[in-house]
Order: C-alpha cells, then structure tokens, then sequence
C-alpha cells in the first residue's frame, strides 16, 4: 500500500518545458512514474520526448485532465508564476498538487492554501519548497531520488528534503511504504499530522519516521495528535539541536522564538506523546529498526 500517491496515479507536469521540469520528468519516468502529459499555455499543443515517450504539452491543467484523466500536478513553475499554476490545478479539482517550487512569496502560499480551502480542499496540496513524495517501486512524484531505498513498511514524513533522503537510505534494507517532504516554508498544505493520520490508515504501514526542524510549533501539534490518535510505533528526529537560540536557520519557518520552537521542547513534546526521538538521524534509524525487529 501507500498514501497519496500509487502505481495508478496518472502524474502531470505543470512546467515540463523548463529546463528542471524536464530534467525531473525524465528521471520520475526513469522511476515507473505514469506520466501522462505537461502543462504550459504557451507551448499548447506541442510535443515533447522525454525518455523515448512522447508527451503532449497542454495548454491549462482542466485541458490535461479531460484528455489523459491525470490526478496528480508537479509543479515545476518559477516563484513568480507559481501561484497562478498552482490555484489553476485547484480550480481543476486535481486529486493531488505537488508544489516543489523554492522561494514563492509566503503571501502567494497563503493566497492560494486559502483558496484551496474556500473551495472544498478538493485538492491536496504538497509542499511548497519542498521534495514531493514517493512510494517506492510505485510512483515517484518530485526530486526524491527513487534508488536510495525499496517498498517496505516504514512511513516516513519529512520538514526536510535531504533529511528525507538519509533516513531512506538508513533504513533501505526494510523499505518504505510511502515517503513524503511536505517542505519547511512557514505555509504548507499537507502538514505532519495529514500524513500521520493517512500512515495510521495504511493496513501496510506498520511504523512511522517524523523529521522535525526548529522553529514554529508544528511538532508540539503532532506530538498532541500522535497522542490522541496514532496507535502505530512513531519515531522522531528533530534538526537544530546546535543551531544557537533566536537565529533563523535554513527554511524560512524555522525562527526560535524564547523556548517555543527549540528542538529540545519539540523533543520533550514528542517523548511526552510516547515517541522515541534520536538525536542523529542514525540514532533516529536505529530506533526505528529495533522497533521492526521487535
């Protein structure tokens, strides 16, 4: 099994003519991704091949839909334009909107996170800023190297990219059902306790890794989520244990304020709610392995 994301999503690439949207859509059709078209109105009703398969460029993401029933977007669309890209799958009711783009202005992530809401949350947003999701010899969906690890029955869900690539590769010998990077920007769309909630639901997801950063409160609220309502092991990792107090450190959420937001609360918060937290992502991969052993 696996969340989000399978081997019957039919994936488009909203951006696939720009030099990142090709380079990643060869390496998820690499990966068995299906994908199925891309979006760019000014290249409407071109073709593109990539990897040997020849894809049509459409000219809106409703346009893509209707002609090849995808129901996953990757958005591979510069900052300024994203908003635009990413309110245009919502407004096409896309199952799933994978938003990878860095750098978009937080107010245009809360423009369009707040219209996905007013609009019934018809689609899921993942990201911004962050590396997408993969189920393992399934679909991959974004940047996430797909030969790091194999399918398994770890869920993992992850603030940061690279941090999702190193407890795959830490833990590649028992596999994952699912691995998803819902970005560290101060404004995302699906957040730990989505993907908690959805790994609980997966009969096949027998244990969960969360990879935490300094900074807001996201964690402390999954620690009270995970106590009230995860029965499955859940391991953690927090990054920032060293990063000196009140100095923003890489993602633009992760800002300590006094000793809200520092790794050690988050820590404290998640061993209250009965999860083992590691202070390396070694030590996190071993926690988690003692957990499947026993």
């Amino acid at each position: 099994m696996a969340i989000f994301l399978n081997e019957n999503s039919k994936v488009i690439v909203q951006g696939i003519t720009g030099s990142e949207g090709t380079k990643h859509t060869a390496r998820m059709l690499r990966a068995g991704t299906n994908i199925v078209g891309g979006v760019n109105a000014r290249k409407a009703g071109q073709t593109v091949e990539i990897e040997g398969k020849q894809l049509t460029v459409f000219g809106t993401v409703k346009e893509a839909m209707e002609a090849t029933g995808a129901d996953v977007s990757v958005v591979f669309v510069p900052p300024k334009f994203a908003k635009d890209a990413v309110i245009e799958a919502i407004d096409a009711e896309i199952g799933l909107a994978v938003v990878i783009t860095e750098g978009i202005p937080v107010h245009d992530s809360a423009y369009f996170w707040a219209h996905a809401n007013a609009t019934g949350n018809k689609t899921r947003i993942i990201g911004p800023n962050c590396p997408g999701i993969i189920s393992p010899g399934k679909s991959n969906a974004g940047i996430i190297p797909a030969d790091i690890t194999g399918p398994g029955k770890i869920g993992l869900v992850s603030k940061s990219g690279t941090l999702t690539y190193q407890m795959m590769y830490e833990l590649r010998d028992i596999g994952f059902s699912s691995c998803v990077g819902i970005g560290g920007d101060p404004i995302i769309g699906t957040t730990h306790i989505d993907a908690l909630q959805a790994f609980q639901d997966d009969p096949e997801t027998e244990a969960i890794v969360m990879i935490g950063e300094i900074g807001g409160d996201a964690e402390e609220r999954a620690a009270d989520y995970i106590k009230a309502n995860i029965t499955k092991p859940v391991v953690g990792y927090v990054a920032g244990f060293t990063a000196p107090e009140g100095k923003t450190m890489g993602h633009a959420g992760a800002i300590v304020s006094g000793s809200s937001g520092t790794a050690a609360a988050k820590k404290e918060a998640l061993e209250a709610a009965g999860v083992k937290v590691g202070k390396t992502p070694s030590e996190t991969a071993k926690l988690m392995r003692e957990i499947i052993k026993g």
